[in-house]
């Protein structure tokens, strides 16, 4: 046992789903063409003004009421000053001493234990802009830099933790369920790999029972959520090598190599009074009434939480299957598709095991909920499938070729049955014929059946399903060998 505890706070900075930037018009996409989604008033221009992105404060609420938050009735954008090429006005526009919300909290499970991290504070402020280092994967060793400002001003929510997280493992979990409600609601893709989600970690050490915090680093460049892990694995050791061998902790930032999986410093770590804060003059204060406030929370709906607690009692289904359901976005598709055949379990069945499986062979690189909207594949299609299915026009297998033409054509189902000739066939004559025929050319395997190798009888039944091209009903081939072979 480890003499010390870990104590982690973590700083997270998510993108807000707006068409357009935090304080001006310009669009807010990731992927464009280097600094062509720019303007006066997002690269600092003298003279410019900047007007709030009414969208950005009703996401942003809405995240603060999901997270039990309390929406201030007063919050006041203030101008931080530091000095960065990626940062074309020399200060970021954020929130500092009255931030939107504060005071929430968000429950983790780790190892079958919960446990509820509690939430300081959300704020609103401005993305910087980007910068592209040529020779090398970052700053330190690259030949030169470039930049990009179509980051610059986009909306970004930064959700600052309590130091409530007490491992690696929590920090990964909180970030995930984070992930996961933010992307649920609405307000945020959270692709950590294209920036969307972003983690700044603050990580100290201290004796078991020492109430007073350690000197804290605040470790960065983590694009994903087992990197977010694995880095404070690394500084974590670290910090126990430090105090072990009689060293001291100096407070400062860190940056992660996923490569080596180790941290190395960067800089000096800046405290508050180092950015020189002062309230934004050309920005009034935010006072959203109770009225907008109650409007927003009418559109939060069932959070995750809930929906996998009630799919478990209602629905039956397993944990995992109600995690995979909401984690991929297709929760509101498995329950369209429960309204057209109430069967929850079959509908989980084809959505988690089936489907995916399509999925996998497609080498498509967007999530499954998309790649399904993109194929015109709905729950009415779904539950249509499994209507035939139920009455024997398909089988299972008939089925998964049916699915596999429809995601990569977007046929309808009639169509594709029509044009491959895949319905069952289940006339008792014709599939009789079938087995005799099979019983005759294998006697060597139908002597093995009948001295008691029962697991002969997928052989057998697999030369029908073979011959008829998978649409014989396996079930009823194999009552008919066995009222055969009597």
């Amino acid at each position: 046992m480890s003499k010390y505890e870990t104590v982690i706070g973590l700083e997270v900075h998510a993108q807000l789903k707006t068409n357009s930037k935090m304080f001006c018009g310009c669009p807010n996409r990731f992927g464009d063409k280097p600094n062509t989604n720019i303007c006066p008033v997002c690269t600092g221009q003298p003279g410019t003004l900047p007007v709030i992105n009414k969208k950005a404060i009703e996401l942003a609420i809405k995240t603060a009421l999901a997270t039990d938050c309390t929406v201030s009735k007063k919050s006041v954008f203030a101008r931080k000053h530091y000095f960065y090429p990626d940062l074309p006005k020399d200060f970021q526009i954020s929130q500092f001493e009255l931030p939107l919300a504060e005071h929430g909290s968000l429950e983790i499970e780790v190892n079958g234990q919960k446990k509820t991290i509690g939430i300081t504070r959300i704020h609103l402020e401005e993305d910087a802009g980007k910068l592209v280092h040529k020779g090398a994967a970052r700053i330190m060793g690259s030949d030169y830099s470039l930049a990009d400002y179509n980051r610059a001003a986009t909306p970004l929510m930064e959700i600052v933790s309590e130091p409530d997280i007490r491992s690696p493992e929590e920090a990964k979990a909180y970030m995930e369920k984070l992930a996961e409600l933010l992307e649920y609601i609405g307000v945020c893709d959270a692709k950590m790999e294209e920036g969307s989600l972003r983690c700044d970690a603050n990580i100290s050490i201290r004796p078991i029972g020492q109430k007073a915090f350690g000197t804290k680093t605040e470790v960065k460049n983590m694009n994903s959520f087992k990197a977010v892990q694995k880095a404070l694995q690394a500084e974590e050791i670290r910090h126990r090598e430090v105090l072990e061998e009689g060293g001291k902790i100096v407070q400062e930032t860190r940056f992660y190599d996923d490569i080596t999986e180790t941290t190395s410093g960067m800089r000096s770590k800046e405290q508050s009074h180092d950015y020189r804060y002062f309230p934004e003059p050309d920005l009034v204060p935010l006072e959203p009434s109770q009225e907008w406030i109650d409007e927003i929370e009418k559109t939060v709906g069932e959070l995750p939480s809930d929906r996998k607690g009630r799919f478990i009692t209602e629905h039956q289904l397993s944990a995992e299957w109600a995690s995979f359901l909401i984690a991929n976005m297709l929760a509101d598709f498995f329950e369209q598709a429960l309204k057209l055949y109430n069967n929850p379990s079959s509908i989980a069945n084809w959505l988690i095991v089936e489907i995916p499986a399509v999925y996998s062979e497609s080498e498509k690189k967007i999530p499954l909920n998309d790649y399904l909207g993109e194929a015109n594949f709905t729950p009415a299609k779904l539950g249509e499938l499994l209507k035939l299915i139920e009455d024997d026009t398909l089988n299972r297998t008939i089925a998964k070729t049916v699915i596999k033409e429809m995601l990569q054509t977007g046929k309808t189902i009639q169509d594709v049955i029509k044009e491959k000739g895949l319905t069952q066939i289940s006339n008792e004559s014709e599939l009789e014929k079938m087995v005799q025929e099979v019983i005759a050319n294998n006697p060597s395997q139908v002597e093995q059946f009948k001295s008691g190798k029962e697991q002969v009888m997928m052989f057998l039944v697999g030369q029908v399903m073979k011959a008829t091209k998978g649409r014989a009903k396996p079930d009823k081939v194999q009552e008919l060998f066995r009222k055969a072979l009597a």
